[in-house]
């Protein structure tokens, strides 16, 4: 029995919310839902499966922006992102404003993540990964078993996150990918944040931001 997943795209960011299950319990969390809440409860319900938590990535808008809500409605608890990025949190009323969003409320995580740690979604255990760059606090989700990672906005298909944010550094992005997710296997597959499904290898060996062959 392994973990299950399906993309919802959210908000006009066209953020890659995603429900993840147990396919044992029929447990789910819902990763980085930052809105569009409608269409998240309609996936879970077509899929059938309870969800459990909240887990995020990281607080920007366009993936923590449903959080309060979202939680409030189902009586569920929020798990991530790092304390660093607890600043994001409280400034979610001031990013609605700048990109024209409906403010959310501020929440407060049940469980700040540490690297190193472990999430739970049903029988399905995570490893938690702190890979700050593009946010201090960003996390990644990795499913062992599945060879899958949560990866948010530290790296895209092609692409890499931007550092041009408070708090957002270039060099260290650069470092998180390199150290800590390119050492989890050319095989594993992972979902960023925006945009389509890619492999570690297919980016190691291509992505001209942190490729082997960058010049």
């Amino acid at each position: 029995m392994s973990l299950k997943y399906r993309i919802i795209p959210v908000t006009p960011f066209q953020q890659n919310c995603s429900l993840i299950w147990c396919e044992q319990t029929r447990k789910a969390a819902v990763v980085d839902p930052g809105g569009d809440l409608d269409r998240i409860r309609a996936a879970v319900d077509e899929e059938g499966v309870t969800v459990e938590k909240i887990l995020l990535t990281h607080a920007h808008i366009d993936h923590a922006g449903g959080t309060a809500e979202l939680s409030k409605a189902l009586g569920i608890p929020v798990e991530g992102p790092h304390k660093e990025d607890h600043f994001w949190i409280v400034g979610l009323p001031q990013q609605a404003q700048m990109f024209g969003f409906p403010a959310p409320e501020v929440f407060t995580p049940d469980r700040w993540l540490e690297d190193g740690q472990q999430v739970t979604v049903g029988n399905q255990s995570l490893e938690v990964l702190h890979c700050p760059g593009h946010t201090p606090g960003h996390v990644v989700f990795y499913h062992k078993e599945s060879s899958l990672a949560l990866v948010g906005d530290v790296l895209f298909h092609g692409s890499i996150g931007r550092t041009d944010f408070p708090k957002g550094d270039h060099a260290t992005l650069i470092r998180s990918i390199r150290e800590k997710l390119f050492p989890l296997g050319d095989k594993v597959a992972f979902i960023p944040g925006h945009g389509p499904m890619s492999t570690f290898g297919q980016e190691r060996a291509t992505n001209p931001f942190v490729s082997d062959h960058r010049g």
